[in-house]
């Protein structure tokens, strides 16, 4: 019906739930689900343990959608439920993020298909293919806090003050960190192609 409309904004969607509507909640989880099954895929190399986490996350807001205050987006109050659940489940299981943590959302967000098709000669797509390789290489390498800056920043899309309230620290903070883990990156790329080494 026209009143489930995708173009409703997630507080008018939010606050339909509240009052019971289950179907303006499901709207939300189509609009956040692979976005959130991308973020898991970090954590989770199993599709069924992702499908878990992810239904879990929202089960998890669903529940708690009268504590969400709209002092951010509601996609960022989603995503800090998403990690603490992976990490918990993590815990519950005595294991670590894989290392290959970001290439699921990477190739989700870079997608290049269609714009680069043309110029993409084999040599292009292995070098291109590479570098790829190389910077997700560097990003898993990153401490923690610089990783996830930079994840909120240049995969999620968030705003400086929207990961700030995400990780619980100055927006200050977040740029310092952000500015860190490119350099970081930069220096790593560098190094591995032998750039500047001479």
């Amino acid at each position: 019906m026209a009143a489930e409309r995708a173009s409703d904004s997630d507080e008018q969607l939010v606050a339909r739930a509240r009052r019971g509507d289950k179907r303006a909640f499901d709207l939300l989880v189509l609009k956040y689900q692979y976005r959130l099954q991308a973020l898991v895929a970090r954590y989770f190399q199993d599709p069924e343990e992702i499908a878990d986490v992810v239904q879990d996350t929202f089960v998890k807001a669903y529940r708690a959608l009268g504590n969400f205050r709209g002092e951010s987006r509601f996609y960022t109050w989603l995503y800090r439920i998403a990690v603490n659940t992976a990490k918990n489940h993590l815990v519950a299981r005595s294991r670590r993020p894989p290392a290959d943590d970001v290439e699921v959302e990477s190739a989700e967000q870079l997608d290049a298909g269609d714009s680069l098709r043309d110029v993409d000669s084999p040599e292009n797509l292995f070098l291109r293919d590479e570098l790829e390789e190389l910077v997700l290489r560097a990003i898993d390498a990153l401490p923690e806090e610089l990783r996830t800056a930079l994840t909120l920043r240049e995969f999620e899309g968030l705003s400086y003050e929207e990961i700030a309230k995400a990780m619980g620290c100055p927006v200050g903070t977040v740029r310092s960190r952000i500015f860190r883990a490119r350099e970081a990156i930069d220096r790593e790329v560098r190094r591995l192609t032998g750039e500047g080494v001479r």
